[in-house]
């Protein structure tokens, strides 16, 4: 009842307190109520920021593209016995990586955190490793000492080590580990499961990266962060688990709109009976899910791991105080779907010269394996895409597309391929041979030249 008391006061008083103008979005459609019943960021906010940066963040994971041997490595003397961690190994991964659990706090309010089950989205789990960090070297810290106090936080970081092994979405297998909650092939899947079944926490965070290309809406701009509170069902109804988990976005998005007003989007909240994060929630835990997108410039996703970390402790500090109960649900609805998906690069106004027939106009698309970094590119489509949006745009207007075989057995053998899905190989030529090259696409885009220098 206290904590009920609590929360109550606690909501009544955000809906007195103006927020931060500097922090809505300049297009905002937020009525007065819905921007009223936004919470203000939490008082600790600044002084987490400044301190993440000169000692939280850990060293060693400067490149997204880590293998799971090696965050481990980062990690393992984070969560060591003598900071309060425990360490259970789980099973192991198709390939016989470790699958561990690692578990912290001594409060009664369980809460499971997930990261990596698609083995190409590792920004969550590096904020995990800043997690540990915080937990285990700051143990006077007011907000360490509610989280002890108030949770027992239990990690499953990494689900997917051989996906990660890869840079991959899948496993070794080809299985989806995200969808395959239900039928639980792999032993990733049943490790995950046997966890949260044995656990029966009262929180779960299901942690991933989206496409970088996703708009915010109907809008222009990126999706740097998505949420969800998963529907348990096809109905999409709203009961007291999901709705104990829309409040803690809430709180996660009061932490983050100071960063990214009209950046923050929802996920699509389908039901899908294949997913862990809907069958989590059909099982009664309140679960979050949150989706990194991208900050255009943030090549390496450390901007989104801090705020990550940040989001993290917002809603771990929200559950442990109790003060997420009753806040209003308007900041959550009130969120922009996410919208259409942008190709990376669009080449606009070229002639595409194919050897052996004759150069036609054409505009082209090309999208990256690696959205932000622009690498293993592939051909998404070939036309005129003059009405289409694309995340950055090359004007090649009086020059020629001139393709060319990438390495491997075909090289060299009959004309070079250019259609859809086939590998971005091409010149940007001032002649149809490709013997005056300003530019040139090998799969990479050559960070040092990345559109042709003007003339």
């Amino acid at each position: 009842m206290p904590h009920r008391l609590h929360a109550l006061l606690l909501s009544l008083l955000t809906l007195l307190l103006p927020t931060m103008s500097s922090a809505q979005p300049a297009d905002a459609a937020a009525t007065p109520v819905a921007q009223a019943a936004l919470p203000a960021p939490p008082g600790w906010l600044p002084a987490l920021d400044a301190l993440y940066d000169a000692g939280i963040r850990v060293n060693g994971l400067e490149d997204r593209h880590f293998s799971p041997e090696q965050w481990w490595a980062v990690a393992t003397p984070l969560a060591r016995d003598g900071a309060g961690f425990r360490t259970e190994l789980l099973g192991t991964s198709a390939e016989g990586r470790p699958l561990r659990h690692i578990s912290w706090g001594t409060g009664d309010t369980s809460v499971l955190l997930w990261s990596q089950m698609h083995g190409d989205e590792s920004t969550a789990t590096m904020a995990i490793a800043d997690l540990f960090h915080f937990l285990g070297a700051h143990p006077d810290h007011p907000l360490v000492q509610r989280l002890r106090a108030g949770t027992t936080l239990h990690f499953m970081p990494i689900v997917n080590p051989d996906g990660a092994a890869r840079f991959q979405r899948r496993n070794a297998q080809g299985i989806d580990i995200n969808r395959d909650a239900r039928a639980l092939a792999s032993p990733e899947a049943r490790a995950l499961h046997g966890l949260r079944e044995r656990l029966k926490p009262d929180f779960g965070f299901n942690l991933h990266d989206q496409d970088v290309g996703t708009r915010v809406g109907d809008s222009e701009r990126g999706t740097a962060i998505a949420l969800l509170a998963p529907a348990y069902s096809q109905a999409r109804e709203v009961d007291a688990p999901r709705q104990r988990a829309i409040e803690v976005a809430v709180a996660i998005r009061a932490v983050l709109e100071p960063y990214l007003a009209g950046y923050l989007a929802k996920w699509d909240d389908t039901f899908n009976p294949r997913a862990f994060g809907d069958l989590t929630a059909a099982a009664g835990v309140s679960t979050i899910l949150v989706e990194s997108g991208g900050i255009e410039g943030d090549l390496q996703k450390q901007q989104l791991r801090k705020l990550n970390f940040l989001a993290l402790v917002g809603a771990l500090d929200a559950i442990a105080s109790g003060s997420y109960a009753g806040l209003s649900r308007a900041p959550y609805d009130e969120l922009p779907e996410n919208g259409d998906t942008w190709p990376d690069l669009r080449i606009l106004g070229a002639q595409l010269a194919v050897p052996g027939l004759p150069p036609v106009r054409t505009d082209v698309s090309i999208e990256f394996e690696d959205a932000l970094l622009e690498r293993k590119g592939k051909i998404e489509a070939i036309g005129d895409l003059g009405d289409e949006p694309a995340r950055r745009t090359i004007d090649a207007t009086g020059l020629y597309i001139v393709p060319f075989h990438p390495p491997g057995p075909t090289a060299g053998k009959g004309a070079p391929v250019f259609s859809t899905d086939a590998p971005a190989y091409f010149h940007l030529s001032r002649d149809p041979e490709g013997r005056a090259v300003v530019w040139t696409l090998a799969g990479d885009v050559d960070p040092d030249r990345p559109s042709p220098a003007k003339p």
